[in-house]
């Protein structure tokens, strides 16, 4: 049985419109998990070692505040389109649209206030929560009218998300969740000892903006062949690496499939990441740089946490062959995520 329980978070500042932010506490045997109806963020993840101990193993704050604030998307949905379009700019149906740049020359995470930043409707559900808004047209220069639902909800030691939208003019869509794990538990140094396993043949390689160049490379014989687990800190040394943040490209089907995996040895904590979408974005937290105090007053310095971000290929909207990110007026977009945490 999951429990859900809901309470008052904090108020937003009257210059962001002020309005209740919501906290949406849903409980099984296995995880508890706090959702925010500020950005739909998970704000604290918590789940049991092999001695049944548990820890919060999500990076954020303890309050409102830390959240308004400028931050790296800790644990929020991250819209209309998650991850990079190259020069913010993309054309769709003849029409040339200019997005904010807010990322270099790019556009990041939907721009200066994504879904990240705005309050959603919450309804409570009897294993979760469904927030839901809708994003008007023009909205950070994105066109149409756009329905989007975020539904969690808990099983166990399983964590649904899924995303639908409708939308009223032809837009791109890409939705995703930007939770930062460390499961050690939040706060913990670094991410080192954790193993990583990803299932897929290929990747996008990038340019210095982070920009995929268009090539869709083999991993095989490279650092970014992680079919077989790697130990973080030794497979980043061996390779001379900094850390990744790159989208490592799934097997193309819409059916539920195991795509990602993570492990603590020393906790035994570990989670599997199953998913509908057609890309994983693997960053190891390389811009964290201890300056921002989270949970505790902890400072969160580099490598302290990694994400899995599963959504569709970045800047696909102007990259032909890489799988459409448009959504049409008449058709649905919908794609769900399973979280599974365990111990052994």
């Amino acid at each position: 049985m999951t429990e859900v329980k809901r309470e008052v978070f904090g108020q937003m500042p009257q210059e962001e419109g002020g309005g209740v932010v919501e906290k949406f506490v849903l409980k099984s045997d296995n995880v508890k998990v706090e959702i925010l109806s500020l950005g739909c963020i998970i704000a604290a993840l918590e789940t049991k070692d092999r001695d049944g101990k548990f820890a919060d193993v999500v990076l954020g704050f303890d309050t409102l505040e830390g959240y308004t604030r400028k931050h790296p998307f800790f644990g929020a949905v991250v819209g209309r389109i998650a991850n990079r379009i190259a020069k913010g700019r993309f054309t769709v149906d003849g029409k040339e649209y200019q997005l904010f740049l807010n990322n270099g020359p790019n556009s990041l995470h939907g721009g200066a206030r994504g879904f990240d930043k705005v309050l959603w409707s919450p309804q409570v559900l009897p294993n979760g929560v469904c927030f839901f808004r809708l994003s008007p047209d023009g909205e950070e220069g994105y066109p149409g009218d756009l329905k989007v639902w975020v539904t969690y909800t808990l099983s166990g030691g399983e964590l649904a998300i899924n995303y639908r939208a409708q939308t009223s003019k032809t837009t791109p869509i890409n939705l995703t969740n930007h939770a930062y794990f460390n499961l050690a538990g939040q706060g913990s140094r670094d991410i080192y000892d954790h193993e990583i396993s990803i299932e897929a043949d290929s990747y996008l390689p990038v340019d210095d903006t982070k920009i995929p160049t268009g090539e869709v490379a083999a991993v095989q014989g490279t650092s970014f062949d992680l079919r077989q687990p790697v130990e973080l800190g030794e497979h980043l040394q061996k390779f001379h690496l900094d850390g990744f943040d790159h989208n490592f490209c799934l097997q193309q089907t819409q059916a539920r499939r195991l795509v990602a995996r993570a492990r603590h040895p020393p906790t035994g904590r570990a989670m599997e990441v199953h998913t509908t979408q057609p890309g994983i974005q693997f960053y190891t937290g390389n811009n964290l740089d201890g300056s921002l105090k989270g949970k505790g007053a902890i400072a969160y310095p580099k490598h302290s946490a990694f994400c899995l971000e599963t959504q569709n290929w970045p800047d696909a909207v102007n990259k032909a062959h890489f799988p459409s990110p448009l959504l049409r007026p008449g058709e649905e977009y919908n794609h769900t995520t399973w979280l599974l945490f365990d111990a052994a």
